[in-house]
Parts: structure tokens; C-alpha cells; sequence
């Protein structure tokens, strides 16, 4: 899906529970238990994304920081620019899709561009 998303210009962002042990995510930029991640290739450097775990090292804020989280804690992965992608759901746990939506649909509408003077 990563891959596919790539291909076609857009911009992968895979949704995160950061509740799970073990995420490594910067803890400021947490909402509601959930980090939402840009994982295109000119964010994500070094990406690894394995059957148990995606890890790379991106700026957030400007600040460097190696991100590691288990794949159970993703709950989903999306294309920014058009919100299509794939929730995931776990055994032990319900994802409300609707919830989930909605996060994405903010994702997308903020800008992302900044300027600078």
C-alpha cells in the first residue's frame, strides 16, 4: 500500500495508537492517544517497515527523532490527499472507523505548507 501510494504521488500517512508499549513517537505531538505520521519517502528517512514494526528517523517541529512503533499499534494507513486507504483491526480491540475518519479528514484539510521569512 506504502508502495502503491508512493507510486502514484501521494502522501502515505499511517494513523498510530500511541497507548501500545514500546511506541516511540514524540510525545508533544499526541492527540487523543493517537499520532498520525507522514511516512512518504522525503519525510521518512530510513524507513523500515517490517511484519512487526515500522521505524525512521524525521524532523517534527524541526527537531530530529527516531520514531519506532510495533506494527500492532497501526491502526490504519492513508493517502493525504485523497483520505482512500486501509484500517486495520486487531483482536483485541474495536476501531471506530468513524472516528478514525475523522481524524484523517482534519489531516487533510490542514495546510502544509509554511513560509518563511
Amino acid at each position: 500500500m506504502h508502495e502503491w501510494m508512493g507510486d502514484n504521488h501521494h502522501t502515505p500517512h499511517i494513523v498510530v495508537d500511541a497507548s501500545f508499549d514500546g511506541v516511540s513517537v514524540p510525545a508533544e505531538h499526541i492527540k487523543d492517544g493517537k499520532i498520525i505520521l507522514n511516512i512518504s519517502d522525503s519525510a521518512a528517512h530510513n524507513l523500515k517497515l517490517s511484519n512487526d514494526s515500522v521505524s525512521f528517523r524525521a524532523r517534527f517541529g524541526g527537531v530530529p527523532f527516531d520514531v519506532w512503533v510495533p506494527m500492532r499499534s497501526v491502526l490504519g494507513i492513508y493517502a493525504r490527499e485523497t483520505g482512500q486507504g486501509m484500517i486495520f483491526s486487531h483482536d483485541t480491540e474495536q476501531i471506530e472507523r468513524s472516528q478514525l475518519q475523522e481524524e484523517i479528514e482534519e489531516t487533510r484539510e490542514r495546510p502544509h505548507l509554511t513560509i518563511v521569512k
